[in-house]
C-alpha cells in the first residue's frame, strides 16, 4: 500500500515544488528558504500519513509493522528496523511530524491533540483495554 506512493511520488521533487510555491505565496522574501522547505517536508509527511490511514480504513485493514516501517522510511525516519512494535513506530512517526508521541501511551488520559491523524486508531486500541 505505502510502496505505491514510493513509486509514484518523487519525494524530493514534491518537496522542492511545494517549497517553491510556499516562497511564491509570500513573495519570495529572502531568508525564509529553509522555513519553506521544512513546511513542505511536513506537508509531504502529513499527506502520506493521511493517505496511509485512509487506505487502511477503506480496506478495513489492520496496522502492520511492515506497513508502518515503509511509511516511516518514506517520511525520513532512518533505521526503522530498530522498532519492534506498532506503538513504537507510530510514536516515532508522531515525533518526526512534530506531534506529541502519545499513541497508546496513557490509557486513562484523553488525547488532547484533536487533529492527530492517529486518533481513531489509538482510540480503537484504548477501547480494547476497557473491555
Amino acid at each position: 500500500m505505502v510502496s505505491y506512493f514510493a513509486k509514484t511520488i518523487n519525494r524530493h521533487q514534491w518537496i522542492s515544488e511545494a517549497a517553491y510555491f510556499n516562497a511564491e505565496t509570500r513573495g519570495f522574501e529572502s531568508g525564509k528558504e529553509l522555513d519553506d522547505w521544512l513546511a513542505a517536508e511536513m506537508a509531504y509527511s502529513e499527506i502520506l500519513i493521511t493517505t496511509y490511514i485512509a487506505t487502511l480504513e477503506e480496506d478495513h485493514a489492520a496496522l502492520t509493522i511492515s506497513g508502518l516501517k515503509q511509511l516511516a522510511a518514506l517520511i525520513g525516519i532512518e533505521d526503522t528496523d530498530v522498532f519492534n512494535s506498532v506503538i513504537e513506530l507510530i510514536q516515532a512517526i508522531q515525533n518526526a511530524t512534530k506531534h506529541r508521541p502519545c499513541f497508546r501511551y496513557e490509557p486513562n488520559r484523553l488525547c488532547e491533540e484533536m487533529d492527530c491523524k492517529w486518533r481513531r486508531e489509538c482510540r480503537k486500541l484504548i477501547s480494547v483495554w476497557y473491555r
